[in-house]
């Protein structure tokens, strides 16, 4: 189970970083970006294997189940 920022919204981030770099912006100059949208992504053939039950609820709540 893990809970964080997707992937694409980092490797967006990273770009918007690298297109101001290569405008000639100092990258000290940069403000720190934060994530503003997260995922919940649950693996059920994982959580099975280690014995491990999963309520209804948290599946009903993730944004992605992996079987």
């Amino acid at each position: 189970m893990t809970y964080g920022t997707p992937l694409v919204d980092m490797f967006r981030q990273a770009g918007i970083y690298a297109g101001s770099i290569a405008k000639g912006t100092n990258p000290a100059d940069l403000p720190v970006l934060q994530s503003t949208k997260f995922e919940l992504v649950i693996n059920l053939k994982t959580a099975k294997a280690f014995g491990i039950d999963v309520p209804p609820m948290l599946l009903a709540r993730a944004d992605e189940v992996i079987e």
